[in-house]
């Protein structure tokens, strides 16, 4: 029986040691150097940790990276991917949360790491990597993992928060095993694909590209940031490796799309395409099916506190412009359902009534990070099970049932929203334009039409000063499209109307 990821790691070392586990433009990696490494780096945190503690990464995604983070899990200790192009403000936040006294930082993000402030013990990527294992070393990690349990936490991700503080949504080992197994088994993954790797690796569609590469014996192929700029680099890239499976975030694919990247080449080896993280708009969806007659579309669902996802739909047939695309039925070993506002559950015999979309099942993680408060908001008891204790996510999606019995995305119960692919609490971003000075209030509401963010402000400032402000504090991907200077309609509630607000801009840019 599987308990620990390491456990795919070792096996494919095993049985393919010299093939390629994972390149990026620079390095590139066999299975046995993989695994050497990240003993190496297992072995030197023993001196820095202890089983069960974060290990933040402050670097970009590479090679390295996942050595690191394997070696952070032969330590007995879970990682967490700092990506050194968010401001230092959310940095520390996330260092904050975690209460972690150690990072790891490599060699060309050691300078904005020092501008963070983090008093506790920085070690250095290169050193580790290079750590000769001791007997007493190797000795403590085979004590460390045998005393090891399936339910220990393997990594946690960042995802916004309403507050203003990033939420670290927590997973085990057991979780990922349970998903990846059918992830791969699902969709025909194995030791002949070439994964290209899109996601960072702060976003949880690359622990499909991760863990399905290490569980089959696959390769994957780390893709550049830079590349998603310039798609005949991309489609060259895709070629040159001869890339098979891609995992993608929907806005990827559609940058292809958009910019008629398939006018410039069409990569060979392309075979799956698994998308998620928004509503894959038909228009793109079928140039790409255009191309690729032969491969199989998924489109997948879920949120960061299910291990990935939750639901999946192949595509099988043509989809008209006008026509809602699936979410498909539930991942096996999960259970996926609807309950209404009074927590009664909608089943396929009420089409088109609107729920909230619920998660049970192994892949359901462990919470949120040090916030008790909002992990008993979102994991809950389940209001259908009064007999026995089955915690369940509630996802704050809305969805429905359509005439063939098929689950379909509606959208957010509240301000969460979906965009660029991320999760991003509205809130997050209304309080940062809120602390900008002469801003009297403020108000984001996400256009769905249009696909971008609106920031509505009251104040005597100016939109330049707003957007500088802003790019200290948040992800470029959360910074607004628009600035809108207005005076605040209220209602008789004393809340920002919001439908007014729309209203009002809408027939300004009529």
């Amino acid at each position: 029986m599987i308990k620990n990821v390491l456990d795919y790691l070792e096996h494919s070392a095993q049985v393919y040691p010299e093939k390629i586990a994972v390149a990026d433009e620079k390095n590139a990696f066999t299975y046995t150097e993989l695994l050497q490494k990240a003993q190496s780096v297992g072995a030197a945190l023993l001196a820095s940790t202890t089983p069960r503690q974060a290990v933040p990464v402050y670097m970009d995604k590479s090679c390295n990276a996942l050595a690191l983070f394997m070696g952070a899990v032969h330590a007995g200790c879970f990682y967490v991917m700092l990506d050194p192009t968010q401001p230092a403000e959310r940095i520390n936040m996330i260092l904050d949360t975690l209460g972690t006294k150690m990072m790891i930082v490599d060699e060309k993000s050691a300078k904005k790491q020092a501008k963070l402030g983090f008093a506790g013990q920085v070690l250095q990527a290169e050193e580790l990597l290079s750590h000769e294992v001791t007997e007493k070393e190797r000795a403590a990690l085979a004590k460390i993992r045998k005393e090891a349990l399936d339910i220990d936490p393997l990594y946690s991700i960042f995802t916004s928060g309403s507050t203003g503080v990033p939420k670290g949504v927590i997973v085990n080992h057991r979780s990922v095993i349970d998903f990846i197994d059918c992830f791969t088994d699902t969709f025909h993954i194995t030791n002949e694909d070439i994964i290209g790797n899109q996601a960072p690796f702060d976003f949880d569609v690359s622990v499909k590209d991760i863990y399905s590469t290490l569980s089959t014996g696959a390769t994957m192929q780390i893709i550049p940031k830079k590349m998603f700029s310039f798609p005949t680099s991309l489609l060259d890239y895709l070629e040159e490796r001869k890339v098979t499976t891609l995992v993608w975030a929907v806005s990827a694919l559609c940058i292809v799309t958009t910019l008629n990247g398939f006018e410039y080449k069409r990569p060979s080896a392309i075979n799956k395409v698994i998308f998620s993280g928004e509503v894959m708009p038909i228009k793109h969806l079928n140039v790409w099916r255009e191309q690729y007659p032969d491969a199989m579309f998924v489109n997948v669902y879920g949120p960061t506190e299910i291990t990935c996802n939750c639901t999946y739909y192949i595509v099988d047939r043509e989809y008209e412009l006008d026509e809602t695309l699936p979410m498909g039925q539930a991942f096996p070993n999960e259970r996926v359902f609807l309950l209404d506002e009074e927590d009664a559950l909608i089943t396929e015999a009420a089409p088109k009534t609107v729920g909230e979309i619920c998660v049970s099942g192994t892949a359901v993680t462990l919470g949120y990070f040090n916030n008790p408060e909002k992990t008993n908001q979102a994991f809950v008891q389940n209001p259908l099970n009064k007999n026995y204790n089955e915690i369940i996510y509630r996802t704050g999606d809305l969805g429905y049932y359509n005439e063939a019995g098929q689950l379909c995305f509606s959208s957010r119960k509240d301000f969460q929203i979906k965009h660029m692919g991320h999760r991003i609490e509205l809130g997050e971003i209304e309080m940062a334009i809120n602390a900008v000075e002469n801003v009297v209030r403020a108000c984001c509401i996400f256009d769905k039409d249009a696909n971008k963010i609106l920031g509505f402000y009251e104040g005597e400032t100016d939109k330049k000063t707003i957007t500088h402000e802003l790019m200290q504090k948040l992800p470029k991907f959360m910074i607004p499209s628009e600035f809108i200077s207005v005076t605040m309609p209220i209602t008789k509630n004393g809340k920002i109307d919001r439908k007014v607000l729309m209203e009002q801009y809408k027939e300004q840019n009529v």
